[in-house]
This record gives C-alpha cells, sequence and structure tokens, in this order.
C-alpha cells in the first residue's frame, strides 16, 4: 500500500512538470507570435493622405507657393487653426513611460508600443488620427514645458502611463493653462469605466450605491480618480481607500497631500487598520492594486452579495473563478479572457470624438458622469455576467460623443 502511495505521488509530481512545461511553452510561443507581428509590420499606425499630391497644380496648391496664403490666415488669425489644418481631428497620446499598466516604470522607448496601440484604437474605434509621444523626462515641470511647447500641433491631449502623484500635477497645470482638452486616461478613463460597470452591478444586486461600503485598494492615479468619480455619483456612499500601508487615516502621519485630500470624501467613520479591516462588511472591492491581494477569506467577510471589481493586469488580484465559489456575486477584471472587462477603451474614444467635435475646452466631472451613465445605459437588462458593453459596440462612441459639448 505504501509503494502505491509513493508511486502515485511521483507521478503526479511529474505530471504537474509536464503541465508546467507545456504552460511555459506555450507562453513562449504566444509571446514569440506578438512579437513576429510587430516586427513584421514595423508599428501599427502610419500617416496617409486625404489628396493624392499627383500633379504639379496640386503640389503648387498644397506646397509652394499656395500654403503661403492658408499661412499668412493663421499667423493672422489662429483661432481658426481647426479650419486649415488637421488639429480638428488630432490627439498626442503622451507618455513619459513611468507607470505603464502591468509594466510598471518601463521608460519611454518601452512604451511606444503602448502609446502606438493607443493610437490605434483612437482611429478605429472613433476615426482619431492620433500621434504618440514619448518624453524622456520624468519631472512634472520637464513634462508640462515640452506639452504647452507643442500644444499648438494638437486638438487635444491624452495623458497616458505616467506615475502618481506627478501625473495629478502634471494634468492640473496643463488644463489651467491650455485651451484645448486634456485628460489622463489612465485616472479618468478607469474612473468612467468602473463607475459604469459600479452602476449596472447595482442594479443586479438590488442595492443603492448611496447605502454601500466600498472599498478601494490602489491609491495612485486611477484609484484616486475612481474614488473621486464614486463620491460625486453617490456622495452618500461610505469609500475607504487603502494603500500599501493600510487604510487612509486621520492618524497616517505619512500621506502626500493628494491621499490627505481623499480623507475629505473617504473613510467617514475613521476606520484604522488594514485590508482586513476594510473589507470587513464591505458590499463593493475595487482593485487597482497588485496580485493574488485579495483571499476567499476576504470575500466571505464581506457583505451579502459582494461585487468585486480585480482590476490589476495581467493578473487580478483574484481570479474569477475563485471569488464566484467564495460567495462573490459579480466579477469584473481588466482582461478580455474574462466576463466584464473594465476597459478603458469604452470610454476614452467616445470622449475625446465628442470633446473634437463640439468644440470642448476642457473635460469635466459633468462630462465623465455623463459618460459613465451612457456607457451603463448601453446594456438594458444586466446580469451577473454583462455589466458593460464590448468596446466594439456600435453605439458606444456616438452616444458617448454626443454628451461632451
Amino acid at each position: 500500500m505504501e509503494t502505491c502511495i509513493y508511486v502515485a505521488k511521483v507521478v503526479r509530481y511529474y505530471e504537474k512538470l509536464v503541465d508546467s512545461y507545456f504552460l511555459f511553452y506555450n507562453l513562449k510561443m504566444k509571446l514569440s507570435q506578438n512579437l513576429k507581428i510587430h516586427r513584421r509590420i514595423n508599428g501599427k499606425i502610419q500617416i496617409e493622405l486625404k489628396d493624392s499630391l499627383d500633379s504639379v497644380e496640386k503640389l503648387s496648391t498644397y506646397y509652394t507657393p499656395g500654403v503661403a496664403e492658408v499661412s499668412q490666415l493663421l499667423a493672422n488669425h489662429p483661432e481658426e487653426v481647426k479650419q486649415y489644418t488637421w488639429t480638428n481631428n488630432l490627439v498626442a497620446v503622451i507618455s513619459d513611460g513611468s507607470a505603464v499598466l502591468g509594466l510598471g516604470n518601463i521608460g519611454p522607448i518601452g512604451a511606444l508600443p503602448v502609446m502606438e496601440g493607443k493610437a490605434m484604437l483612437f482611429k478605429q474605434l472613433a476615426k482619431i488620427d492620433a500621434i504618440p509621444i514619448v518624453l524622456n523626462d520624468h519631472s512634472a515641470e520637464g513634462i508640462i514645458r515640452t506639452i504647452k511647447s507643442i500644444a499648438n500641433s494638437f486638438g487635444a491631449i491624452n495623458l497616458e502611463d505616467i506615475a502618481a502623484p506627478i501625473c495629478f500635477e502634471v494634468e492640473e497645470k496643463l488644463k489651467n493653462t491650455l485651451s484645448i482638452p486634456v485628460m489622463h486616461d489612465d485616472q479618468h478613463g478607469t474612473a468612467i469605466v468602473v463607475l459604469a460597470g459600479l452602476i449596472n452591478a447595482m442594479k443586479v444586486v438590488h442595492k443603492n450605491i448611496n447605502d454601500c461600503k466600498i472599498v478601494v485598494v490602489g491609491v495612485g492615479a486611477a484609484g484616486t480618480a475612481i474614488i473621486k468619480l464614486i463620491h460625486e455619483h453617490g456622495p452618500k456612499s461610505q469609500i475607504i481607500a487603502v494603500d500599501s500601508k493600510g487604510i487612509i487615516s486621520k492618524d497616517r502621519n505619512d500621506l502626500n497631500n493628494y491621499k490627505k485630500e481623499l480623507l475629505k470624501i473617504s473613510n467617514p467613520k475613521d476606520i484604522k487598520g488594514g485590508l482586513k479591516e476594510a473589507i470587513l462588511r464591505s458590499d463593493v472591492f475595487i482593485g487597482v492594486s497588485k496580485p493574488k491581494l485579495l483571499t476567499t477569506s476576504d470575500i466571505k467577510i464581506m457583505a451579502e452579495h459582494p461585487i468585486i471589481f480585480a482590476l490589476a493586469n495581467p493578473e487580478p488580484e483574484i481570479y474569477p473563478e475563485e471569488a464566484l465559489r467564495a460567495g462573490a456575486a459579480i466579477v469584473a477584471t481588466g482582461r478580455s479572457d474574462f466576463p466584464n472587462q473594465i476597459n478603458n477603451a469604452l470610454a476614452f474614444p467616445g470622449i475625446f470624438r465628442g470633446a473634437l467635435d463640439n468644440k470642448v475646452t476642457s473635460i469635466t466631472t459633468k462630462h465623465k458622469l455623463l459618460a459613465a451613465q451612457a456607457i451603463a445605459d448601453l446594456i438594458q437588462k444586466p446580469t451577473p455576467d454583462k455589466i458593460v458593453p464590448g468596446i466594439f459596440s456600435p453605439k458606444l462612441v456616438k452616444n458617448i460623443a454626443k454628451l461632451i459639448k
């Protein structure tokens, strides 16, 4: 009998070893295929002409001498730049590569393929031209100075993957000085889609957001914006913010100014401690933090019908199957291979499409709330597996854009 047990253990060990090998092999092959595709096409975007340059007549119209007339007009009437240049439909996607989702601080060159991908989404989903720009400068002053210097070339600025707290200062100062819309998508795109999902999740579990205790783990760019937008939508909800050192509470003497500001709208009962204390009897967990942070034991001490948004990428705070087994009513992640993907691409194409079309100079909190509601409204009968639409939903961009005015 002992020999049989020993043999069975050895067999299981080698089975696991073989499984691990094939998992690694498949992952390696997939990554190799990704690299092959990117290398083959040498980048994901390119510039195309709106008219063919196939005659001397066109050359003299679009370049010299005809272009001089347009230049002189704009020199005297710069407010007409969008009528005569592509700035009417052009967004700069700008990053310093200091906080790339799932990869961290990989620098400007490492971030460039991500910015190209963002430009690709702009074009595919909203027919917006977008130029990826990566900056070899991680200081707020340097980033602000550079963007202010190039802003005249664009109709809007999409900030991307800039680490907190620098991202807050960069966006705030640019919004106050530029006459074109500026949005840090890691903050506000995430917050908008989270709120959209939460609006529909509340319908599924038959709860009112103003009666809920909501725990947000991760108080960087996305977490901060999520907390602020949820508060605007449900001002009576009890929001608890948790960072790597515990609950954001009044007794903490290590908080920066941005985290201190959050105390005005979070933790009204001044709860102290860590994740366990925060999550006790909570209705909602929203994670924008790190993999495997949440356990099945944590979910079991939450309120009835708990809602889990485990948005860390590529590996969530908890995998959906574990969360559901532990009693979660609804689970959302940032991944496309599970139901309920909370993806910024649901929001930013429509927001920028509306801003450009309607000559909006600043994207406001009201715009964000309207966008979240528009996304939620596309799901007429939300279910546990369907609280947000897919990014290719045909009405998505149009329904958001018409509200941004």
